[in-house]
């Protein structure tokens, strides 16, 4: 079962694609999609949803894995600015007819390291180790999209 795992974001989106057959986990592809900071909010969405699209149609993921928004950010525009690209990603999973996971940023740590208050390079060692990656991954953005694929995959 392939699973493509989203990290929201407007100006770059962490994706990653896992294989996940019997308890095995194999990363396919990883990367970022990034945004024109020039354009407007509206054609960087845009941009978004015809990456995501993309990405759905060259995998055919079985489901999307995302990480829900955080309700405390201490600067609002974050937040909203992050709503209008993680929703432009669910709206174009629902369209594409792919099943969207969603999960809590402390359970996808928890699955992954058995803490879910895991700093950033814990994230990233414990994904190096379960892969069997020969360097962790990076960017950040990269790394939580894996997280979020390798949590859904352990819910299945």
């Amino acid at each position: 079962m392939k699973i493509l795992g989203i990290d929201p974001g407007l100006q770059v989106c962490g994706y990653a694609v896992i294989e996940a057959d019997r308890n095995q986990l194999k990363l396919l592809e990883a990367g970022v999609c990034k945004t024109n900071v020039k354009l407007s909010i509206e054609k960087r969405l845009v941009q978004i949803a015809q990456d995501i699209n993309s990405l759905i149609e060259k995998f055919r993921p079985a489901c999307v894995a995302v990480e829900d928004l955080y309700s405390h950010y201490a600067h609002p525009k974050t937040a909203i600015l992050m709503g209008h690209a993680r929703g432009v990603i669910l709206a174009q999973a629902c369209k594409d007819g792919v099943d969207v996971k969603s999960f809590a940023a402390t359970r996808i740590k928890k699955s992954l390291t058995g803490n879910g208050r895991a700093s950033k390079l814990q994230m990233q060692r414990s994904i190096k180790s379960l892969l069997g990656l020969t360097k962790m991954p990076e960017p950040a953005d990269v790394a939580d999209a894996i997280a979020a694929a390798m949590c859904c995959a352990n819910t299945i």
